[in-house]
């Protein structure tokens, strides 16, 4: 659905991509990650014609997106702005909602059923003024707003920041049934936390190239990866490092390879019960420093503290 073929940007005599392939297929839903100037919103902004490459080709549903309309790609594509105020611009939650619509010619009884189905399902008050809604409020709405028009991609920039937990699972959960509909999910997104979470692929962007592109999780346990790209893998991934590298003995083990709260718990749990026996695992508990230690405490926080 989406293919970057040796393409290379420039802004001047900067050039911000240079020579960027990969393909992300329908339906899948993939994370582009990176330090500010890796290049991911130049690679973003491409999907849907905002800015066109200096070199090679990007493909969007079997269309060139170079010398395509903007107008021809927003039937096919919908972007999600990191701050939702950049996208609203209508004085009531339903007409946000019809705006799209009626932008694209949508028969006004269609329109009108999308919609109606989009505010009971989202939970809207149809005459709320957007803009004296909440942060997160603001965001659905936006979604929402992107989600009525049936795009068959639908790029996220930056989609959880400034929200809490309970409004970032709940953004990623509707990014979630729409990705297991068929529709492709490009997200940009800063935090590790979230794209282990829901991205089941990452591509990692580093000087305008591509570092690595993978399982999500075989790619935040690079060391050599992360390190490169000035990433922070998530927390739950660094303590299951760390335990490894503290505990050599089960390295190679569920301990060293846990990527979930979940997993970290009862591989701990079975490395105390068999490797370590119940005096050595009740020492390490209690030594200072120690990372079983540190894992325990952790874990009391809860798991919700961890994602």
């Amino acid at each position: 659905m989406i293919e970057f073929q040796n393409v290379r940007a420039s802004y001047g005599a900067r050039e911000v991509l240079q020579g960027v392939s990969f393909r992300i297929a329908p339906g899948e839903l993939v994370a582009l990650v990176g330090t500010n100037g890796a290049g991911k919103s130049t690679a973003m902004r491409m999907v849907n014609g905002l800015v066109r490459p200096t070199g090679g080709r990007v493909m969007v549903g079997g269309v060139d997106a170079g010398r395509a309309k903007v107008s021809q790609l927003a039937r096919t594509v919908g972007f999600l702005f990191q701050n939702p105020d950049r996208q609203i611009c209508c004085s009531t939650a339903r007409d946000e909602l019809l705006f799209g619509l009626r932008a694209c010619g949508a028969d006004d009884e269609e329109a009108a059923r999308r919609v109606d189905d989009a505010i009971e399902r989202f939970g809207f008050r149809a005459d709320a003024d957007p803009f004296l809604l909440n942060r997160g409020a603001r965001q659905m709405l936006a979604l929402a707003a992107v989600t009525v028009l049936h795009p068959a991609v639908l790029v996220l920039d930056e989609p959880t920041t400034g929200l809490d937990f309970r409004e970032c699972e709940r953004v990623m959960e509707v990014v979630g049934r729409l990705s297991a509909a068929g529709c492709t999910v490009m997200m940009v997104c800063h935090d590790m936390e979230v794209v282990a979470d829901h991205a089941p692929r990452t591509i990692v962007l580093h000087e305008g190239l591509v570092l690595a592109d993978g399982p999500t999780f075989q790619v935040l346990r690079d060391r050599d990866v992360m390190q490169r790209a000035s990433l922070v893998p998530p927390q739950v991934v660094a303590i299951s490092q760390q335990m490894a590298r503290d505990l050599p003995q089960v390295a190679d083990g569920p301990v060293g390879c846990a990527n979930t709260v979940d997993q970290l718990v009862d591989a701990v749990a079975c490395a105390a019960a068999s490797s370590l026996g119940a005096r050595r695992c009740a020492d390490a508990r209690t030594a200072p420093g120690s990372s079983v230690g540190c894992a325990d405490r952790v874990f009391e926080q809860g798991k919700e503290g961890l994602r």
